[in-house]
């Protein structure tokens, strides 16, 4: 072999000077240093922090504990109440439909048309209510005079009206007797609130046992003679003592109340109800 290739296969020795040229600055090593501990978080922990994690731990768990006792509590209470309505007896079931319990409403009672005679007792009984209404509501009793004396040949005669009834009265001295187409009173009206009317103007003023009534009465129905009768009187004792006016007009007894049955007219079934209108 030549000494060319002998020189080629040989490698040359590093020197040192060339490793000393690899090797970095002692300048470089230092910045390097610098900025990796820069970069690098601190891990160092002093003991103060590791006592504050522990506690936070520590806190976290009593918090976690808690929720978990609590939610155990309420899912118990849950249970109990859905056994206690499961234990709880069932209502009865009942054959009937539902609302059978219920109370039905009133039904309204059927208009009945009265005949001429009830009636007017109803409105006798009105009458006599309103009245007994208006004693009752006095404040203070009027102050009545005493029954004046009468001579034994006085006569007092007056007319009455009610409806359709006409009573002429004749007022007497005497004992209280009150005769009625020649009938006593009791005989003539039976019922006591007729009574009751025909002898009201006399107890107002205090004459029921001081003086006798003749009466003729004629026309209308039971209710409006006796309403005729009452008006004959009132009218009467007004000549008897003209002081008695004001307490008998207080009372109504001297008003004539003029209300009648309207009278049926042609071509209508009774005063106003017509018959049924057909177009065929």
């Amino acid at each position: 072999m030549s000494e060319e290739e002998n020189t080629e296969d040989v490698t040359p020795e590093e020197t040192p000077e060339a490793a000393v040229e690899e090797t970095p600055a002692a300048g470089e090593v230092e910045e390097t240093v610098e900025a990796e501990a820069e970069e690098a978080p601190e891990t160092e922990e002093t003991p103060e922090a590791e006592v504050v994690a522990e506690g936070e731990v520590e806190g976290a768990e009593g918090e976690g504990e808690v929720e978990v006792e609590e939610a155990a509590t309420e899912t118990a209470e849950e249970i109990v109440a859905e056994e206690e309505i499961k234990a709880a007896p069932a209502a009865p079931k009942s054959d009937l439909p539902p609302g059978a319990d219920l109370e039905p409403l009133a039904e309204p009672e059927p208009e009945v048309e009265l005949s001429a005679e009830e009636l007017a007792a109803r409105e006798a009984d009105e009458e006599e209510r309103a009245a007994r209404e208006a004693a009752e509501a006095e404040e203070a009793p009027v102050a009545r005079p005493e029954p004046v004396k009468l001579a034994k040949d006085a006569r007092f005669i007056a007319t009455g009206k009610r409806k359709r009834s006409v009573a002429r009265v004749i007022v007497l001295p005497g004992d209280g007797q009150i005769s009625i187409n020649d009938r006593e009173i009791d005989e003539y009206f039976p019922r006591a609130r007729h009574r009751t009317i025909v002898n009201s103007p006399l107890v107002a003023t205090g004459y029921e046992s001081n003086v006798n009534v003749k009466i003729r009465v004629h026309g209308g129905g039971i209710s409006g003679q006796a309403g005729a009768v009452r008006h004959g009187i009132a009218r009467a004792l007004t000549e008897v003592d003209p002081e008695l006016r004001p307490e008998l007009k207080r009372r109504g007894f001297l008003t004539r109340d003029a209300r009648a049955k309207e009278r049926r007219k042609a071509g209508l079934k009774k005063a106003r109800k017509r018959p049924q209108f057909s177009k065929r």
